[in-house]
Formats: C-alpha cells, structure tokens, sequence
C-alpha cells in the first residue's frame, strides 16, 4: 500500500492540527476528524486533500481548509451572472446591473467575491472570464447553452474555494449543484407564473432561492424561498434633479406588449405633455414596434430615442416630470422605477407584480388600473416633493442595504447544519417596510 491511514473521531475535542469538522443534524453534534497518514514525498499533500475531501460533506471540507466562515469577518462568494450581457452591461440590463451593484458592493465591505461572467465584463472583485464576450454582441453565438455548460463546469472545479455559490441564472445549475444546496443560493429574477416552473422547483425543493419581491413568489409559493431581497444600486450612482426643466413624461425600458409603451402614449397625448421613450426592441418584439408603436411615433409630442446607456439616465429620468410604469404583466421587480426615485423623479404605475411594494403611494408616485386613473392622477404626481421621493430611495433601495440583506442571507443558509435540518420558513415582511431588512428572519 502507498499510505497507511488511521484516524479516530471525537466528540467536541480539538487537539491535533489537522481537523475536518464532520457536521451532523445538531451543530452541538460535531465530530473531529484527525487523522494521520504515513505517505511518500510529494503525493503526502494531494492524498491528505483527497481523503479528507471523499470522507467529509464538501461543506465540511471547506471548514476544514478555510475555516468556519460564520467566525471569520470576511466571506468568500461567488456570484455566477448570466453570459447574454456583461456585467455591467452596455446598455439595457437589468439582472446584469444588479449582479454587477452586489458585487462591488460586498468587495466594498470587505469579502472575498469572484464574478463568473464573460470576459468584457467590468469589476472589483475576481473576474472568471466564461465567454470572450456578452453573448448578445457576438454575431458568431447561435446558441447560448453550451457558453453556459461550459461556465458552470468551471463553477464546479472551483466550488470548494467558496462559502456561498450564489446563481442569477433561472435554474440551469439545479441538477449540478444539488447535492451541495445548503452552500448555494438562488435569485430568481424573471417571472414566475410559467406553468413548467413548477414541477422543477417541487422536483428541486432543496436549492435555496430568494425572490426579488413578494409578488414575484405567489404563483409557486410552496418552492424553497429562505428571503426575499428588493433590488437596489449605488446611491451615488444618480444625482438628483430636483429642478426639472425638461417638461416631458418619460418612459424607460424595453419595447414589449407587456411594457405597454402604447399607454404612455396614450396618457401623455390626452394629457398634452410631451413624452420621450427610451427602449430597446429586441427581435422577439420588431414586429410589435413595427406594427403597432412605430405608427402612433409620427405623432407630435412623442420622440422615440432608442437604447441608452447608463451615463444617460441620470439626465433622461432626472429632467423629466414623471417616469410612466404602465405595464400589463406580473413584473418581478421593475428596476427603472427605483432608477427615477434616485434622480428625484415620481412614477405613475398600473397595479401589477411588484408595484405595490416599491410605490409608496402619494411619496414615491401613484398606483393607478385604468388610463383615465392615469389621466386623472398624473398631474397630481408631477407635483410631488422629488426630495421626499429622493429621501425614500435612500431609505429603502441603496446597494449597501441590499448588500447587507444577502450577507444575512449567506450566514443564515451557512448556519443550518444540513438541508433537512432548515426548520419552519420564515414569514414575508410588508411590502411597504422602509427599514431595510431582508423580507425574511430566521
């Protein structure tokens, strides 16, 4: 034989530098591991890992290794983005920007956090290029799912180097990273009222998902929530306007039936305002811009701008009177409302998906159903305090405070011994809560 080992288990002892935690159901249950192996030369190190790394949890092993990451001050995380933009993106991204906020904002406080995205992508923390470029710019990508096997196949080689695995991309890892849930997290940033999620989410009830509103949660209630946590960006990102000279409504996103461009035009013309839309029209939606928005853009008072970048914003949004919400789908969030609060600008918004959480009616704007309710409510908006709208902002979506609530997140997941062991779910918070906090404690 190559080596020998002999190795004994205590119960609550430490005395021998070489220990691996063994972490059973009840934290007050650990075993010590130590071990002493008698091997030739250079292999003493590779046969001491390996051993160790089959005979433990890989949890277990990264304690080992690391250290209890609950003792240390700093964490070390992964945050795993989508491929299709960079992070930050170019121009129109929302899920992108929020992984690219997070990041240099937990690099901010301190933690060790590597980024798996492609190679264009700019940030503070470790960068692991998984594409040349965002898939979206490269004439030559066709189909996105083998750049994705490829980048979670490097997430794999390297997961044992991290505390938390933490996904923004749907759910292309569950199979893969299954047996390791207890040291992942999942943000679900699209919507979920698609009748084929889910059996997925029942037949991956272990991965640990958080939900970016409440709302976004209701058509799969019964999946694995542990959080929800609100978007948020850097509160230097836009200065404040709280002098407006632009004398126009505004309207920001993506040219799509859901986004319902078509009644921001509406409500701007029986209103007489001037509106000026800025928006992307992906592929799917060429025919729907041709069709039905492209018409009604000949008309006075309404300038089509196209695709901005971020450096844009803070003058698009923060000259305007008013930033028009008038979607007709379940939105998960709605990043660009948050967006106009930061420059100081009030949002008019139909009741659907998460607007009711982010709208502090008669502070941040007005919820509205119908568009003679927007007709009739929209003056009143473009009179409101844009510093009390610019205040409510701070209070509620920086980065710091989203931050904050995804480490509590972290060490919440990182303090549950095992997957079975997780306990009752933790109650939702109110949608209108300006404290701060992460929607659920533990």
């Amino acid at each position: 034989m190559p080596f020998q080992v002999f190795f004994c288990l205590f119960r609550n002892r430490a005395s021998f530098p070489l220990r691996a935690c063994l972490l059973n159901k009840s934290p007050s249950d650990q075993l010590f591991c130590y071990c002493v192996l008698r091997v030739s030369e250079v292999q003493t190190r590779e046969l001491l890992s390996s051993f160790i790394q089959t005979l433990l949890s890989s949890r277990a092993y990264a304690i080992a290794i690391a250290g209890d990451p609950l003792k240390r001050k700093n964490m070390k995380v992964a945050q795993i983005a989508p491929l299709m933009e960079s992070v930050p993106p170019r121009l129109y991204g929302g899920t992108e920007r929020i992984v690219s906020y997070l990041t240099d904002e937990l690099v901010r406080l301190g933690h060790d956090v590597t980024l798996f995205a492609s190679a264009d992508s700019i940030t503070a923390a470790e960068l692991v290029s998984c594409a040349s470029m965002a898939l979206r710019l490269d004439r030559n990508v066709r189909d996105p799912i083998p750049y994705y096997m490829l980048m979670l196949d490097r997430v794999r080689k390297l997961a044992d180097e991290f505390d938390i695995l933490h996904f923004h991309i749907d759910q292309f890892h569950f199979p893969l990273f299954s047996h390791r849930a207890d040291r992942t997290v999942t943000t679900l940033h699209g919507r979920q009222d698609l009748p084929d999620l889910k059996p997925l989410y029942l037949g991956f009830n272990e991965m640990p998902l958080v939900s970016i509103s409440n709302d976004q949660r209701r058509p799969i209630a019964k999946a694995n929530f542990v959080a929800t946590v609100h978007h948020g960006i850097p509160a230097s990102l836009h200065t404040p306007i709280y002098n407006p000279r632009g004398g126009y409504v505004a309207f920001l996103g993506r040219i799509s039936p859901e986004k319902r461009p078509d009644r921001a035009i509406r409500i701007a013309r029986m209103l007489g305002i001037p509106l000026k839309i800025a928006a992307k029209v992906d592929k799917a939606d060429e025919a729907y811009f041709r069709e039905t928005i492209a018409p009604l853009l000949s008309d006075p008072g309404v300038e089509f701008i196209g695709e901005i970048d971020e450096r844009s914003k803070t003058e698009f949004l923060g000259e305007a009177r008013a930033l028009l919400f008038p979607i007709d789908w379940p939105e998960p969030f709605g990043l660009v409302m948050i967006e106009a609060m930061a420059c100081g600008t009030p949002v008019l918004a139909f009741r659907r998906g998460s607007v009711a959480e982010i709208i502090d009616p008669g502070v941040t704007g007005a919820i509205v159903d119908t568009v003679d309710q927007a007709v009739m409510m929209l003056p009143v908006v473009m009179k409101l305090n844009r510093r009390a709208v610019r205040r409510r902002f701070e209070q509620r979506f920086s980065s710091a405070l989203m931050a904050t609530d995804y480490l509590a997140v972290y060490r919440s997941l990182l303090n549950r011994p095992s997957i079975s062991a997780r306990g009752a779910t933790m109650p939702m918070r109110p949608a209108h809560s300006t404290k701060g906090e992460w929607t659920r404690r533990s």
